[in-house]
């Protein structure tokens, strides 16, 4: 069973910058796909960044969220980041950290079903 401990979550001004973090523990595929699902109050949870692993540490990044902000993994594959900046109210939300085992990112890495873990979620609210 894999578990996954999210930490980073906070409340800042607009502008401003925040990093999560995400660590999975139990897992022995060494081939894997993990991202970041933010879901805004009243809204799906949908694909906001994700991150292969090993030579196929393609990163993945929705529109609303490419060029400013970065997910990136720590050498043992473990833990992914995401580095966030420039913030705004929109980007206020649960965000969620997902975990895809035995499959690296694919062009339809937005989609949740194919994630077969998650956590718990850290909340993010930016005010203006």
């Amino acid at each position: 069973q894999v578990r996954l401990m999210e930490s980073g979550g906070g409340s800042v001004q607009a502008g401003g910058s925040l990093r999560l973090s995400c660590t999975a523990r139990g897992y022995s595929s060494v081939t894997n796909c993990m991202g970041w699902f933010p879901q805004a109050p009243g809204k799906e949870r949908e694909g906001g960044a994700a991150m292969g692993t090993y030579g196929r540490r393609t990163t993945f990044y929705a529109d609303s969220v490419q060029g400013r902000f970065t997910i990136s993994r720590d050498n043992a594959g473990s833990t992914v980041y995401l580095e966030m900046n420039s913030l705004n109210p929109e980007d206020t939300a649960m965000y969620f950290c997902a975990f895809e085992s035995l499959a690296q990112c694919g062009d339809d890495w937005y989609d949740s079903a194919r994630y077969n873990y998650w956590g718990q979620g850290t909340q993010v609210t930016v005010s203006s």
